[in-house]
């Protein structure tokens, strides 16, 4: 990892958290198939490069596709998302087929990495349509701003309420991204995807 283990907006990480955690949340292991959503926590975490077999039986996931490339925050709907950076609003849709993320809305960012200044992107998935109401490319954002509210599940494409967080160092050449990939792509994906945790810090 290149970024700070700290949480983001504590210790060394100066950036801010895009969901604010209360301190105790559950980490799930979704390694196995869900029989129920509910949790001893208000708070959910969902972990990146986890294989979730026999989650993803919709039609988008052609069977294959078991591999997790981000990192998810459950919390009640509505819970505020916020930018961990200064930057600007890249691209938004409403990727509503069933099991997709619903209302996105993808960021882009310059930050330092291994001493570098390099530009990233952040998908926010499964948001609020609400989240997309008066956004325009290229409008600049500021570290802390609302950019969007988790959705309900008939609007965020099926799902228990939560933010799917994705970072990637390749620009989407549109609104969405894989954020589940084939075993066989994991490698590259990885690379492609790199770990949520380098801004957000070491939440697990």
């Amino acid at each position: 990892m290149w970024g700070c283990p700290d949480r983001a907006g504590s210790g060394k990480n100066t950036f801010h958290p895009i969901v604010l955690l209360p301190d105790e949340y559950w980490v799930l292991n979704l390694q196995k198939p869900q029989t129920t959503w509910n949790q001893q926590y208000e708070y959910t975490i969902g972990r990146y490069d986890e294989d979730r077999r026999g989650m993803y039986t919709q039609d988008l996931f052609g069977g294959e596709r078991t591999i997790h490339v981000g990192l998810d925050i459950g919390g009640p709907a509505q819970t505020p998302i916020f930018a961990f950076e200064d930057g600007r609003i890249h691209s938004f849709a409403d990727n509503d087929q069933d099991g997709s993320y619903g209302p996105t809305i993808i960021t882009e960012h310059s930050i330092e990495i291994d001493g570098k200044q390099q530009t990233i992107w952040v998908l926010h998935g499964h948001l609020s349509r609400e989240s997309l109401n008066g956004l325009a490319k290229g409008t600049p954002i500021t570290k802390g701003d609302a950019i969007g509210k988790m959705g309900e599940e008939h609007e965020n494409g099926g799902w228990p309420p939560h933010v799917h967080i994705q970072l990637s160092l390749v620009e989407p050449t549109e609104p969405d991204l894989q954020g589940v990939v084939s075993p066989e792509h994991r490698v590259d994906a990885l690379k492609r995807y790199p770990d949520p945790r380098n801004i957000l810090g070491l939440l697990y």
